[in-house]
């Protein structure tokens, strides 16, 4: 209840207390006149039950709190666009479906990807061809090298053997020179040998090269060849469908838009006046106007943009809000309140302490079989705003209060309610 229906409240119950009092003492409400009593011989009036308006003390805040207008969103939506042109051969989901993650919910024509993965594979095949016909080519060169090796190592011996023969002349200086050139021959042979392996491991090299390029190309053409299927990326409902099968998208045109409606935000445009009386995680409550059966919804600031409008100079704030049977969709409009921030108090009218003898005293009421009282109570007050005042102590919750009287109250003073009080005390 805002603060101006209260006090609406507040006057009509005190207009019709007035009417009471006016109309009451010809039928017998209040107290006979004194006449009266002399006539009847009974006790004065004030023995007899004093007519209060009564309430129950409730938890409140002087603070005037705002209500705004939002819209709700998904926490979480994404929009599910085409990676590749094409036609569109199948919409497997429609408008509110419940998707789950990996889900495959339409599909693109994918004739020319497929094309061009079996092409790249094609090609791939050749370059691991040319790959296994150079490695045969270096075995071979190897083998040739490690041939020309034997030869020379043999070749060194001999001429080796010979020259010290020759130095010893027993054999010509003819003999020992020609396995000396044999040697430096073979030596020779060793070094083009092995020249023609390291030609072939270049080669080798370089026709690995072109087997991982065209492996990428392959693994390429099959990512392309994999965007034909758009998948769900969450657990999400399908909040809008914009093709049909037939239809012919480009590349980055949406196909389905997916939200999680297990969590919903409301944006709330809020004045920067307002912005210091807001905190991240602060309570907030709630109402739907498509729901008028869920009276509120609480929720929690999460997010307070830092940047306001420079026209308007409102602030966009974000409220998160549960939402795990997913009843409430996106798009609705939401009056979003929030929570003042600091302790809270009980909250009575001022008209409550002015029926005892100081500011500091309130009148409860006390009930039994026989008869209703008002007692007096000491309490501790705190701010006042507008005809309203916190109690801090001395007060319980739900605990019944006279609000007003005809008349000055004194503890233990039988009273009667009227029929403006809030609920009789138990």
């Amino acid at each position: 209840m805002t603060r101006w229906s209260k006090a609406l409240r507040y006057s009509i119950r005190l207009i019709a207390g007035l009417g009471l009092v006016l109309w009451m003492p010809s039928c017998g409400f209040f107290a006979p006149s004194g006449a009266q009593t002399e006539r009847s011989g009974r006790s004065d009036a004030s023995d007899q039950p004093i007519a209060v308006e009564t309430a129950r003390a409730q938890i409140g805040t002087l603070t005037e709190i705002v209500e705004y207008s939002g819209t709700t969103r998904p926490q979480q939506q994404i929009a599910l666009r085409a990676q590749t042109a094409g036609e569109v051969v199948d919409v497997g989901v429609d408008v509110g479906d419940l998707v789950a993650q990996g889900q495959i919910l339409a599909r693109i024509d994918g004739g020319l990807l497929t094309a061009r993965v079996n092409e790249a594979q094609a090609e791939l095949s050749v370059r691991q061809s040319e790959v296994a016909e150079d490695e045969v080519a270096i075995a071979d060169a190897q083998a040739t090298a490690a041939q020309a090796t034997a030869t020379r190592d043999q070749a060194k011996i001999d001429a080796d053997r010979l020259r010290k023969l020759a130095n010893q002349g027993a054999i010509s200086q003819q003999a020992a020179e020609a396995a000396e050139l044999a040697l430096v021959n073979a030596e020779q042979s060793v070094k083009a040998t092995q020249a023609q392996v390291n030609a072939r491991q270049q080669v080798i090299a370089a026709a690995a090269s072109r087997v991982n390029a065209q492996q990428a190309l392959v693994d390429e053409a099959q990512e392309q060849l994999a965007w034909v299927n758009l998948r769900s990326q969450l657990p999400a409902t399908v909040l809008n469908r914009l093709v049909d099968p037939g239809d012919y998208v480009q590349v980055g045109a949406t196909l389905l838009e997916l939200g999680d409606l297990s969590t919903l935000k409301v944006m709330a445009q809020v004045s920067e006046l307002e912005l210091g009386q807001l905190t991240i995680g602060q309570p907030a409550q709630i109402r739907l106007d498509a729901f008028p059966d869920i009276e509120t919804i609480s929720g929690r600031i999460t997010r307070i943009s830092p940047i306001a409008d420079a026209t308007s100079r409102l602030v966009t704030v974000e409220v998160t809000i549960a939402n795990p049977d997913g009843r409430i969709g996106s798009g609705l409009l939401a009056r979003v309140r929030f929570k003042p921030p600091g302790d809270e108090h009980i909250v009575v009218p001022t008209s409550a302490l002015e029926n005892g003898p100081d500011k500091n005293t309130i009148f409860v009421i006390e009930q039994d079989h026989q008869k209703t009282t008002a007692v007096a109570r000491s309490v501790r007050i705190g701010q006042n705003h507008q005809e309203q005042i916190e109690i801090l102590s001395g007060l319980e919750i739900n605990e019944p209060f006279v609000v007003q009287s005809d008349r000055p109250l004194k503890t233990g003073q039988a009273v009667r309610l009227s029929i403006l009080s809030e609920g009789e005390a138990e």
